[in-house]
């Protein structure tokens, strides 16, 4: 959950729509997106700029990930909604129960990525990690970077040992045989606010994530993430340098996963 508002500034990276008005429903198939929930208080001006900023920001997304665009979806796993309902002070929000991305209307900018890793944390959690049947209506909700933090069994794949390296490089110190400065940090960061949720795996992971994100050089879109350089907030994101590993590790787990699906 992004709680702080950025304002959206000219994007620069790739042309994919070539010039062209696009609409959710685009979204949906370019994306494989499942649900699109409008909300009923966006006009048509505000549904069109906002296709096209969603639509470049999740090709951002794909393209520094090194997946087709299809992939962004989750299989259809993901819903997305936009100007529909939202919490006051809030930019965005993942909700699980109903595996969604929602985006407020006046106040998303900046929050995509970050949102999107709760996604994807939340979806490849039962597909990396033996965590029992999923089925039952009483079901809890479980984030891959919770069943990292407790040792839950890996499902053995390839894929999967991967996916533990990309948590290894964002919260584990180089030896592997220490919390990361950027834990500490985060920990450090509670204990002034008093609450417990900047140092939560899920939190931290989707933090990191955002910021590699906003690193990429040849994208710079505020749209899909900003603030995670602000002088302000550098306590609460990794560093350049620690940027640079996460980035090789994500890229380890998504550039195989994206030859895999393109096949």
């Amino acid at each position: 959950m992004r709680l702080t508002s950025f304002k959206y500034k000219t994007r620069k990276g790739p042309d994919y729509r070539h010039g062209d008005q696009v609409t959710f429903i685009d979204i949906r198939n370019t994306f494989g997106i499942g649900n699109i929930r409008i909300g009923r208080w966006v006009n048509d001006d505000e549904k069109a700029l906002a296709a096209n900023l969603i639509f470049d920001s999740l090709a951002d997304l794909a393209y520094i990930l090194a997946l087709p665009p299809k992939a962004i979806g989750l299989r259809g796993n993901l819903n997305l909604a936009f100007g529909s309902g939202g919490r006051k002070g809030v930019q965005a929000h993942y909700a699980p129960n109903q595996r969604e991305l929602a985006l407020a209307k006046n106040a998303g900018a900046g929050a995509l990525a970050h949102e999107f890793w709760h996604a994807f944390d939340h979806y490849i959690a039962e597909k990396a990690f033996d965590i029992g049947d999923r089925s039952g209506p009483q079901r809890s909700i479980i984030f891959a970077s919770d069943c990292w933090l407790q040792s839950t069994e890996l499902i053995p794949h390839p894929l999967n040992d991967k996916l533990l390296k990309i948590f290894d490089a964002a919260l584990l110190s180089a030896d592997g045989q220490d919390k990361h400065d950027y834990v500490s940090r985060s920990v450090k960061a509670d204990r002034a606010a008093n609450v417990r949720y900047f140092s939560q795996p899920t939190e931290m992971m989707a933090r990191a994530f955002e910021a590699v994100v906003e690193s990429c050089s040849g994208i710079d879109n505020s749209y899909l993430v900003a603030g995670t350089a602000n002088t302000e907030h550098q306590d609460l994101y990794p560093d350049l340098a620690h940027r640079q590993i996460i980035y090789e590790a994500l890229l380890a787990y998504f550039r195989p996963l994206g030859e895999a699906l393109n096949r």
